[in-house]
């Protein structure tokens, strides 16, 4: 993914009102990592990366 690092994978098909990726995303920000979601249409999950930084998928 281009120098960014993947912090954690949530399934699309998450609770109707929930938004997991979104809520440790926000977490990860109040914690100071520049974290931001992103879809993952091959895998059909929401992806929370951390972009600039080098690391794996």
């Amino acid at each position: 993914m281009n120098g960014r690092t993947v912090l954690e994978r949530f399934p699309a098909g998450g609770p109707r009102g929930s938004w997991p990726a979104e809520e440790f995303a926000q977490a990860r920000r109040l914690e100071g990592q520049p974290a931001e979601v992103v879809m993952d249409l091959a895998t059909d999950a929401f992806l929370v990366i951390v972009p600039g930084m080098d690391g794996v998928e």
